[in-house]
């Protein structure tokens, strides 16, 4: 599990949208006085809006601005990361291959598969949207100090 803390920003009935600030590897590169990417993470100081799910047996009232501990399955990262970039990018060599009549034909076909790669990982998302399996969950409070009491 991936362990993050992050600020509720937005309140459902069944879940959370949380905003927390995303750590760069920039902090410990050597080169950070000579590199761009380290001087624009640093003036955009980048957030990530996540909708996190409650837990079914969770009682506590959440408010905006409080600070929560959120979990991420290690294998939900890489079935999103998969999915976000092997799915479009596979639909777009399928089209590409079956309209490959003529240049313009496997542009058109290599195009029509991204989009419909994208159509594909949309709706995958829409139908996955409030499955606890496949989205950051809340990791309560309690539950923290005893899987740190564990180790």
């Amino acid at each position: 599990m991936i362990l993050e803390t992050a600020t509720v920003t937005a309140i459902e009935n069944d879940a959370l949208w949380v905003e927390a600030v995303q750590k760069s590897a920039c902090e410990t590169c050597t080169a950070q006085k000579g590199c761009g990417t380290a001087v624009l993470s640093k003036l955009t100081g980048r957030t990530s809006r996540l909708r996190v799910l409650k837990s079914q047996d969770s009682t506590q009232g959440y408010r905006v601005g409080q600070q929560v501990t959120i979990a991420i399955p290690e294998d939900v990262v890489v079935l999103a990361s998969v999915c976000a970039y092997l799915v479009p990018l596979g639909a777009s060599l399928i089209g590409l291959w079956l309209m490959s009549s003529s240049d313009a034909m496997s542009v058109l076909g290599a195009v029509l598969g991204l989009a419909g790669g994208g159509g594909l990982v949309s709706m995958l998302n829409v139908k996955l949207r409030n499955d606890p399996g496949f989205n950051p969950v809340l990791f309560e409070a309690n539950a923290v100090q005893e899987s740190l009491s564990l180790s």
